[in-house]
């Protein structure tokens, strides 16, 4: 008994050396975890950062889509469209540039150009419907549409700008293994999406709480009635600060991708006037050169923008106009006779309302 003491003494020290040496590994496994979280976070902010442009444009176009509704649909409608820019990152945008950067990267620029011209076609549609319909519809007027069209409308528009985002942060972190990527990439599409729709939040509820505010006394009150008489400007200029971000980004896109595939004298041009203006300018020069880069992208993105509407107006919309011309037509009446206006159109008429055949 005492010679079986003494053995199962003896072999403790290996059994508790074990499992030190089990608890030193799984320390050193842990410390490499926090450090692996550590780098995602850094490099998340990294791409972030770098995608910061294209971040303070998306804050500025959503605005507009809640500027005709009704104050206590505005939160919910902000909610839904944030949901869909979260499935537009995490569905189809991520999975598609972690497959197109790992098997055929070379596809990422033209299709991120498809994205550019839609963009600008979205913004110069935007400004001809503001030239050619200002007159007729009136000073005021909005067209309203319905949540479901006014959503999807919003959740589109996202997809460019997020793939945008996605793409500009994945540049920054194309040189990490895959799975690292998609950490990252995952980290910066939930950040982003709560910063800019947060942010959206706040600024379409800013005349909320200066109506609460200037219900109270003193200088709170003159805060809360000079916000109330500040936001329907602030959401006036977001407007037309979305219109030109879409012109911005869309023309930004297709002069960063034309110069990709190897057209270089558009770059080349901008590049050459920013660089002059920078010079010129002494310490402004920073800020004076991206701004002749903003403006040059934003008229490229107007010219564009301009010929597919263009386009679309020959083509598409004309067939519409056509289809629905043949509608009307077939119509009338077989004897001739041309069906009654709809009720409401016909008690505006001084005529009645039976008419008899023409000729």
């Amino acid at each position: 008994m005492g010679q079986f003491e003494f053995c199962a003494t003896l072999e403790d020290p290996p059994l508790a050396g074990g499992l030190v040496a089990l608890l030193d590994d799984v320390a050193v496994l842990a410390r490499a975890a926090a450090a692996s979280i550590d780098d995602i976070g850094a490099a998340a902010a990294k791409a972030g950062a770098k995608a910061a442009g294209v971040v303070v444009d998306d804050a500025a176009v959503t605005p507009q889509y809640v500027r005709s509704l009704a104050a206590e649909r505005e939160l919910p409608i902000i909610k839904r469209i944030a949901v869909g820019s979260l499935r537009n990152k995490f569905f189809i945008i991520l999975p598609a540039v972690l497959l197109l950067s790992q098997f055929v990267p070379w596809l990422l620029t033209p299709i991120l150009m498809l994205g550019g011209a839609y963009l600008c076609y979205e913004g110069a549609e935007k400004v001809w419907a503001k030239i050619a319909h200002h007159g007729a519809s009136g000073a005021g007027e909005e067209k309203v549409q319905d949540e479901t069209t006014l959503v999807s409308g919003a959740v589109r528009t996202d997809l460019i700008l997020s793939a945008e985002i996605m793409v500009i942060s994945l540049n920054e972190v194309i040189d990490e293994a895959f799975w690292s990527r998609l950490a990252i990439l995952a980290v910066v599409a939930v950040v982003i999406t709560v910063l800019v729709y947060g942010v959206v939040a706040l600024i379409v509820k800013m005349d909320d709480a200066g109506l609460r505010l200037s219900q109270r006394s003193g200088a709170v009150a003159t805060f809360g009635r000079g916000l109330v008489r500040a936001m329907p400007v602030v959401l006036t200029v977001l407007t037309v600060v979305g219109t030109a971000a879409m012109l911005w980004v869309g023309g930004h896109i297709l002069l960063l991708g034309t110069n990709e595939l190897n057209l270089h004298f558009l770059y080349e041009a901008v590049h050459h006037v920013e660089v002059a203006a920078h010079d010129a300018t002494g310490v402004l020069g920073g800020l004076v050169g991206w701004l002749v880069n903003t403006v040059a992208s934003a008229i490229l993105g107007l010219i564009v923008g301009a010929l597919v509407v263009l386009v679309m107006t020959l083509t598409l919309h004309r067939r519409k106009s056509k289809a629905a011309a043949a509608t009307a037509a077939a119509t009338t009446r077989a004897d001739g006779t041309i069906p009654a206006p709809p009720s409401g159109a016909a008690r505006r008429l001084d005529a009645p309302t039976d008419r008899a055949p023409l000729g």
